[in-house]
């Protein structure tokens, strides 16, 4: 088990980086683009139009064959795009994703056009498949949260999203007269799914954390208390990576009357899923608990080149989804048809490489190095908030629309976030540190400017503002 806090007297360890991209000519950021043109609206702010910069497909000419203009063309073209991959991927910080990883390995498999449609624990008439390295990965993955092979069903999907889809949907098949409750600080995809599948959502409130505020849970729940509950419990939300009280929730739904018999809870563990089982004192997220499903994103923590995510939940509940395909050979409970069949090979390859004591390490290096920024944020002045189990690290969003594209933050309102992946290393967020301390200085040096007070989203505690300090 890892333990976040600081070690060694309070001083950070400095760790190595595997991944160290080239230095490249930076290319210049495109201007911002937003909702009504006018620069300072930072309601939305949209990026350029892509039209504006895609590459154009062209017909190959007739002599092309044997002049090879048109392969000189596209190699010189995917040069300057990875370029600009290893440029933009040295200012990578908003997102949580892991750019540590070394598949070189798996490129023998690249000449394969590998599909797991259907169910993955029934092998159908496409022989080209990856269904042995998909089924260890959802072992893995159900030893972790501790439920028997012979009671769990699952996975590996194509995203994130398609794992609260899936968990949403199994919930509404159990209930379909249930309200779906989701905490206001939920991913957006969990309100995508009832838009989709015309259910009733109730939002509840948070608290300055992030996570569900169960007084107002509570409240929501008597309101309807006639009807089954489908409730999202995040694992890490979005924005804060605050960590819902699984063990709460249930308590409150419980002593408010539902019985495991009219409730169903989804977990939404996008990144922290996989990253609590190794955090010391953090509560576990497991099956004995009455959850119904979870799920995890594969391309985050773990690292993975492609997009894909893990969804586990009770075989129980697969029934009411599965449908026989007569031309498949197989029967379906997924969202999608053809699942990518490469994902499979990528988490296992990794799982095998990393093990539980190689995330164990990680976590604690993310977790280190959470604490490190935000110690760094709080020396400068600069207001901050760090959850206990998280490392992302919230803190007052920069001025200039130019330093939150270069840094890739995420950003809502008057703060954004950095997320402390395995690939952050300490010398990165020195580099980022001292350019934002640099052109903090620039943004507020007349005084008619002030840094945003933002203690309504992290709290006073943390807000280093003039009202505040």
């Amino acid at each position: 088990m890892v333990d976040g806090s600081l070690e060694n007297g309070g001083e950070v360890e400095i760790l190595l980086e595997k991944f160290d991209p080239t230095a490249v000519v930076a290319e210049p950021l495109p201007p911002v683009v937003t909702s009504n043109d006018k620069a300072n609206d930072r309601e939305i702010v949209l990026g350029r139009n892509v039209h504006t910069t895609c590459l154009t497909v062209t017909e190959p000419d007739v002599d092309d064959e044997f002049t090879g203009d048109k392969d000189a063309y596209m190699a010189s073209v995917l040069a300057r795009y990875r370029k600009t991959l290893l440029e933009r991927t040295k200012c990578h910080l908003g997102y949580p994703y892991n750019l540590d990883f070394d598949y070189g390995a798996l490129a023998q498999l690249q000449h394969f056009s590998i599909n797991n449609l259907g169910d993955p624990f029934i092998e159908s008439n496409y022989g080209v498949h990856s269904r042995q390295f998909e089924v260890g990965v959802l072992d893995w993955f159900a030893r972790l949260w501790e439920i028997e092979r012979s009671e769990y069903w699952g996975y590996i999907t194509n995203c994130g999203t398609e794992g609260n889809l899936h968990g949403i949907l199994v919930g509404r098949e159990v209930f379909p007269d249930g309200i779906l409750y989701a905490s206001q600080e939920s991913h957006y995809s969990v309100f995508k799914a009832a838009r989709m599948y015309r259910m009733e959502c109730v939002k509840v409130g948070t608290l300055v954390s992030g996570e569900i505020d169960c007084a107002d849970f509570k409240v929501k729940l008597l309101a309807n208390k006639d009807k089954p509950a489908i409730i999202n419990v995040n694992i890490g939300t979005t924005v804060k990576g605050a960590v819902d009280d699984l063990d709460l929730v249930i308590q409150t739904l419980e002593e408010n009357g539902f019985n495991h018999d009219r409730f169903y809870i989804h977990c939404d563990g996008a990144l922290f899923g996989l990253m609590m089982p190794f955090v010391k004192r953090a509560p576990k997220v497991t099956f004995k608990k009455p959850i119904g499903s979870v799920s995890v994103s594969g391309h985050k923590f773990v690292g993975c080149p492609m997009p894909c995510g893990v969804q586990i939940t009770r075989l129980e509940h697969i029934n009411a989804l599965s449908r026989n395909v007569e031309y498949l050979a197989s029967r379906d409970a997924t969202i999608m048809g053809s699942r990518n069949g490469h994902a499979p090979i990528f988490l296992w390859y990794t799982l095998n490489k990393k093990g539980y004591k190689g995330f164990q390490k990680e976590v604690q290096k993310c977790l280190r190095n959470a604490h490190y920024l935000k110690g760094r944020l709080h020396a400068a002045g600069i207001s901050a908030m760090l959850n206990e189990l998280s490392s992302t690290v919230v803190f007052e969003r920069p001025l200039d629309e130019e330093f939150v594209r270069r840094w890739q933050l995420a950003c809502q309102g008057n703060i954004a976030h950095v997320v402390v992946m395995p690939n952050v290393t300490i010398e990165k967020l020195d580099d980022f540190l001292n350019e934002l301390v640099e052109k903090r200085l620039s943004w507020y040096q007349d005084g008619e400017v002030k840094p945003p007070c933002i203690a309504a989203d992290i709290g006073s505690e943390g807000c280093h503002c003039t009202l505040h300090k």
